[in-house]
């Protein structure tokens, strides 16, 4: 077969990434920069790591939605879409929707129980000791790496495909500029970049609707796609569905990616990185930033791939399709071209431009976040817990730095060699979760039940881990008489590794519990002790000396005890609000909306597809403002503040400390060590 040529030359994808890059390492690293010198926003170990925990609802909810939102999460279910019709965009979303929801209990819960924690194993190490500290970080770290690298395969890949770009290259740069604003910012960095890189995810979202939907002349109407899906169907029958149709939610391989991302996407709990993103938001912010989260990050592979992945269903056949009047092959599709190649097909070159600049912001957003998880274990679960206990600030944020260069080096050589070997996106993503399920039940426990004990945090994760392999492997061998990564990509086996690897510690869990119950205190985690800043924080209160006089800005409030009582309570009503909205929406996303429809064999007819479209429009409208425009108004305040002070038309930082009642009294104090331990923004 002829080989497909690419839509672009090579100097277009070098031309994106060094010049996105290049953009986002400058900008964010002059923000970071203004930020210390305008808003008092120092760069200590404390800052970097957690932004000192005052993260709101809005930006919490756009990062967390940045950061889910990997380059597979885009490549991966438009490939559903494309392959199976509704049923794979719809089973690719709720299934990860789900996940987000049920992770903001425990989001909650270590914010109430270890509200001064760096990293969730710090937790672990508190609580279990060394043998399962080690044992929980090992599966975090083969996760973040693993994650990392499948972006950077997944990124330079479509770089690659489109452009002719050479992938070893993409691999390399890509980590670049992440690297750069990420030693300059670190985590209030990688939160405000993520709010960027949202923006113009929805936007090419929303502008992809209303080309495919509304004014595209390949299509250019709900009506016009049903009888091009109809016409599919016809020339190339989806093999079982209902009907061998694409308008259907009948589909067997359908419930099988469900059934996959069970697992696969519960894998992501394990990811310290999620935690990493709770640990920053303050306290009121978290349950409403995971909720709106659950909700919003939706509409990205739902209406992304409702878009393109049926779009590309429909124009297959069309002259105009690269590679036109072969079909795709099984290694395109689960590359993920069909969601460039129908762009090109509707909207031209740059529709397909429009499509790379969004891989690039898939993959330099959650590489920043899981650069930093990644950091973050490495700096306290690593070096500060077994190398150097009694660290300060400044040689913790020196050891980070290195963490952060040597990760990005490592993790770009690792994804060459892995493309090399002809591993895809989708086939990394669906079978990383066979290795680390088994830890998610394990890690749950640790702040959720006080009897699990200590054999079973560490022998259940490596006996489900070795339960799931061997039932995958065993599996494929079984079925198809060899092991390849094409036997081993299939959707049965993964099913069946996924959901055993995640099942199996339900069991050891509670029967290794059983020998050796504990009965753990809680407030045990309150004793994680702040980094010793005192070098660097020197700095903040110059700055808060230079400018007490003025008391018309940004407000530092002090939080005492009775603040924290206060925090405390709202979070133990958060937790049950919030985790009677995520039962909620499991049954509604996963048993209400898609087995009815599962059983009925259901095909759609043009009014019901209608419908169905003018759904995708609202959720994604809906996302697109909540989770563009919500962290704007949040800290619309802050934003007048700091454009005021970088004009010069004010200047400073007033202290205030919360009194007995809550109420806050002003202060013209320099931050003393007692302080600067609970400073927030408000």
């Amino acid at each position: 077969m002829a080989e497909v040529p690419t839509l672009f030359s090579p100097s277009m994808g070098w031309g994106l990434i060094i010049g996105l890059g290049t953009a986002f390492a400058v900008i964010m690293s002059c923000l970071s920069w203004a930020l210390s010198k305008h808003s008092g926003e120092v760069q200590d170990s404390e800052q970097f790591m957690t932004a000192k925990h005052q993260i709101r609802t809005g930006l919490t909810a756009s990062a967390v939605v940045s950061s889910w939102t990997i380059a597979s999460t885009l490549l991966t279910s438009t490939s559903y879409g494309f392959s199976y019709g509704v049923s794979g965009p719809f089973w690719y979303g709720a299934i990860a929707c789900v996940q987000i929801l049920l992770f903001v209990t425990l989001a909650i819960e270590l914010k109430r129980k270890a509200p001064t924690a760096h990293t969730f194993l710090e937790v672990v190490k508190i609580r279990y000791g060394a043998a399962g500290h080690i044992t929980l970080a090992c599966y975090s770290m083969i996760f973040q790496f693993v994650t990392t690298v499948n972006l950077l395969v997944g990124g330079s890949s479509i770089y690659h495909a489109v452009t002719g770009m050479p992938s070893e290259a993409g691999c390399l740069l890509l980590p670049l500029g992440v690297m750069v604003y990420t030693l300059f910012g670190g985590i209030k960095a990688t939160f405000l970049t993520d709010w960027v890189h949202t923006v113009v995810l929805y936007v090419i979202i929303l502008m992809s609707l209303f080309v495919v939907y509304a004014t595209g002349k390949k299509v250019g109407s709900p009506d016009r796609m049903y009888e091009l899906l109809e016409q599919a169907a016809k020339l190339h029958p989806v093999e079982g569905n209902a009907q061998g149709s694409y308008l259907t939610m009948t589909s067997i391989q359908g419930g099988y990616i469900g059934a996959i991302f069970v697992g696969a996407g519960f894998a992501a709990a394990v990811d310290s990185e999620l935690f990493q993103k709770a640990i920053a938001a303050s306290p009121e912010s978290t349950i409403g930033g995971y909720l709106l989260v659950g909700l919003a990050w939706f509409a990205i592979p739902f209406c992304l791939a409702t878009t393109w992945g049926l779009a590309g269903a429909a124009l297959e056949s069309d002259p105009q399709w690269p590679g036109y009047p072969a079909r795709m092959t099984p290694q395109q599709v689960s590359e993920g071209l069909g969601l460039p190649w129908a762009a090109s097909v509707v909207m031209g070159k740059g529709g397909a431009a429009a499509i790379l600049v969004m891989i690039f912001m898939a993959v330099t957003s959650c590489m920043s976040s899981e650069i930093l998880a990644t950091t973050a274990l490495m700096t306290y679960d690593v070096y500060r817990s077994y190398v150097n206990p009694k660290a300060t600030g400044k040689q913790l944020m020196r050891f980070s730095q290195w963490v952060i260069v040597g990760f990005s080096l490592i993790t770009g050589c690792v994804a060459i060699g892995l493309i090399h070997a002809g591993f895809t996106t989708s086939y990394i993503i669906t079978a990383i979760g066979i290795v680390v399920d088994s830890a998610v039940v394990p890690m749950s426990c640790t702040i959720l039940w006080k009897r699990q004990s200590k054999p079973a945090v560490i022998l259940a994760p490596i006996m489900g881990t070795i339960c799931g392999l061997g039932s995958w492997l065993g599996y494929t061998y079984h079925a198809y008489g060899a092991l390849t990564i094409t036997t081993t990509s299939q959707n049965l086996p993964l099913v069946i590794g996924n959901m055993v690897s995640f099942t199996s510690p339900m069991v050891f869990t509670p029967f290794l519990t059983l020998f050796y119950p504990q009965n753990y205190d809680w407030e045990l985690f309150k004793k994680i002790e702040v980094a010793d800043d005192s070098e660097v924080d020197a700095n903040l209160t110059r700055h808060i000396k230079q400018h007490e006089r003025d008391p018309t800005v940004d407000v530092v409030e002090v939080e005492g005890a009775d603040s924290q009582k206060q925090d405390d309570k709202m979070l133990i009503r958060g937790r049950n609000i919030a985790t009677a909205a995520a039962i909620f929406m499991t049954l509604a996303f996963c048993v209400l909306w898609p087995i009815p429809m599962y059983a009925s064999q259901y095909v759609f007819s043009k009014p019901f597809f209608r419908g169905w479209i003018a759904f995708t429009f609202i959720w994604a409208l809906w996302a697109a403002i909540v989770v563009t425009l919500l962290p704007l108004w949040e800290g619309r305040h802050a934003i007048v503040s700091f454009i005021k002070s970088v004009s010069g038309s004010v200047a400073g930082t007033q202290i205030k400390r919360r009194d007995s009642d809550g109420d806050l009294g002003s202060s013209n104090e320099s931050s003393s060590g007692d302080e600067k331990s609970g400073m927030k923004t408000a």
